[in-house]
């Protein structure tokens, strides 16, 4: 069973060596895909028998770079893909478990009472992914999520070329749900092995008690609030009628995170003008890197 990797890289910070080393023995290949707009000689320094740096000439946005790792783990015959984000790193031998995992069900072995799964409907490993959200939550076993996030996912490649791999044109932002709901909708497994861990770090969370509540706060840029309102909208509009109920959900989110930065965050004027632009790009059908080429005046 041959594995490749994809790690996107945006401007990384230090510790991006140091992740890549949790998860890199586990690979046949890795491939590196700097999205960063200015090229960085330090990111080329990333080097190993295993990977294989790839400079995108600039930030063509998650998807595409998650695209190109994909592309180039099929033309070397892979079986699955890692995709990882920069600043996640496996816990233990958690990536290990996932392999064996993988071998168990290819090999018809992994059956219980209660499920047993199949190889050729298994469209997505994933790992239970350590956040802020969810660092003391307890589960065991194997959980069946409807959507998961990019980092610490083994992707079926046959099943990446069936859905058509991730859409480019969202750019940023709500290409992982696309993808896992994509998945579902073409009758495909989504499994998370909660015995194996990634440690993830979204945005920069914080911490807020009202009236003897947490109320966290992920403080996204004006930039990221574009993408996550108009991808939401685009998602609705293509999923609504599969997946009704986590549709609505994600349209909710919008309205719960506005009260959040007008009583919590910085910069509110900044993302509330972010989430309206998103919201009037979507009535217009724009796609792609909207927020950069047409906000900034």
């Amino acid at each position: 069973m041959k594995i490749a990797g994809v790690v996107v890289l945006y401007n990384p910070d230090d510790n991006v060596r140091t992740n890549i080393d949790s998860y890199i023995n586990e690979l046949d290949i890795l491939y590196v895909v700097d999205n960063s707009p200015i090229p960085n000689d330090n990111n080329k320094k990333i080097k190993g028998e295993k990977i294989k740096y790839i400079s995108n000439n600039g930030n063509k946005g998650i998807a595409n770079a998650l695209n190109v790792g994909a592309n180039n783990a099929l033309k070397e015959n892979c079986e699955w893909l890692l995709t990882m984000d920069q600043d996640s790193t496996f816990k233990d031998n958690s990536l290990s478990k996932m392999k064996e995992l993988l071998k168990e069900i290819k090999s018809n072995k992994f059956f219980s009472e209660i499920l047993s799964i199949d190889y050729n409907k298994l469209g997505i490993l994933s790992t239970l992914q350590r956040t802020e959200f969810n660092i003391n939550n307890e589960l065991k076993g194997i959980s069946y999520p409807l959507v998961v996030m990019t980092s610490g996912n083994l992707i079926n490649l046959n099943v990446y070329k069936e859905v058509g791999g991730f859409k480019d044109w969202l750019f940023i932002d709500a290409v992982d749900f696309d993808y896992c709901l994509n998945v579902k909708k073409h009758k495909y497994e989504i499994v998370q092995m909660n015995s194996a861990e990634l440690i993830h770090h979204l945005g920069k969370i914080e911490k807020h008690i009202v009236f003897g509540k947490n109320i966290f706060t992920t403080n996204h840029s004006a930039n990221r609030r574009y993408y996550i309102t108009r991808n939401r909208h685009y998602l609705y509009d293509l999923y609504h009628d599969d997946f009704p109920e986590y549709c609505n959900l994600e349209l909710g989110r919008t309205r719960k995170e506005l009260v959040k930065i007008v009583l919590f965050e910085d910069n509110k004027i900044a993302k509330i003008k972010a989430i309206y632009k998103g919201y009037r790009d979507y009535k217009k059908g724009i796609k792609g890197d909207g927020y950069e080429k047409r906000n900034t005046k």
